[in-house]
């Protein structure tokens, strides 16, 4: 009595053990041979019943001028290298960093720029586009110690090829006249 009232689940392991031949095969769990004690679902009938939602349609509008998308110049950029600079007596030493951006119409513009420029970029997309502050990566620390170690560049030009690459293919920031001072003063 007690098996039939947990859905058959102990008649059915009873069955197994002692092999009696209409007991089910061994690898099929004892759950699905019980009765489930669900009633006749009618949720799939209705569903087909009711009107679908439109299909989704994928336009692409790449050929078309807008706003947004004539903001939108630059195919790739990268922080190529850098170059030491230095006095003769080292002192005011500072890094100037080899930056290339592909155009989407083929060209390439090279620009080289020391960090403080990059810094007051950052500074003038913020001021200029304060409901985005959150899109504008920050720029990599600063050093005073490390400032000429090879490892030091190496994270700071990826973080700086990371920061450019969020600026300039951010069709919102690439129209910017703040972008455009950077890259072609």
């Amino acid at each position: 009595m007690e098996g039939e009232q947990s859905g058959g689940h102990e008649i059915a392991d009873q069955e197994v053990a002692n092999n009696v031949p209409n007991a089910p095969p061994p690898d099929i769990p004892p759950y699905w041979t019980g009765r489930h004690g669900r009633s006749t679902s009618s949720a799939s009938c209705q569903s087909l019943a009711e009107p679908r939602p439109a299909p989704i349609v994928l336009e692409d509008h790449s050929d078309e001028q807008n706003e947004q998308s004539q903001g939108c110049w630059a195919r790739s950029v990268t922080v190529g290298g850098y170059t030491i600079i230095s006095g003769p007596t080292g002192i005011g030493a500072y890094v100037v960093w080899h930056v290339r951006v592909h155009t989407l119409k083929g060209g390439d513009v090279t620009l080289r720029k020391r960090y403080s420029e990059f810094d007051q970029l950052r500074r003038d997309l913020v001021k200029s586009f304060p409901h985005a502050e959150q899109m504008i990566p920050r720029l990599p620390r600063k050093s005073v110690v490390s400032k000429f170690r090879p490892w030091f560049l190496q994270q700071r030009q990826a973080g700086l090829n990371h920061f450019l690459n969020c600026i300039l293919l951010n069709p919102e920031f690439a129209a910017s006249p703040v972008l455009k001072d950077f890259i072609f003063s």
